[in-house]
């Protein structure tokens, strides 16, 4: 993983919801967004001023990016079933932390995937935070 950033093994699954449901309100647009851990657990999505996006791209603003250490990486949607990543989804990968979630249509609970900067999967654990806390 990258260095000076916690290791993140589990997606929430109410914020994995989240992910998938703007997904799917944004389609055929693609959706991106950049994403908190709380111990250990990917548990917000921070959505950046100024993004902009088409049913091709989405392209958040650097300038615009929150200085907060506890975002781990980015999430955006393929309005296309398509969860392979571009050249261009590599580079991104690369600049906004070590775990990126690419979702794709029709956006259910079995279409998105993490991957590291270098395009490796990471498999991440999809947490019941109600069960995690009981």
């Amino acid at each position: 993983m990258a260095s000076g950033k916690k290791r993140v093994t589990g997606i929430s699954a109410e914020t994995l919801n989240l992910i998938l449901e703007v997904s799917r309100s944004t389609h055929p647009n693609e959706f991106a967004g950049l994403l908190r851990a709380t111990k250990g657990v990917i548990s917000d999505v921070i959505l950046v001023p100024g993004t902009t996006s088409n049913d091709t791209s989405a392209r958040m603003l650097l300038d615009m990016m929150p200085l907060d250490l506890s975002i781990v990486g980015s999430v955006h949607s393929h309005p296309v079933h398509d969860l392979r990543y571009s050249s261009a989804d590599l580079n991104m990968f690369g600049c906004k932390g070590p775990y990126n979630i690419i979702v794709a249509y029709p956006y259910t609970e079995k279409d998105w995937v993490c991957y590291d900067p270098s395009g490796k999967i990471i498999e991440l654990q999809v947490v019941d935070e109600e069960q995690e806390s009981a």
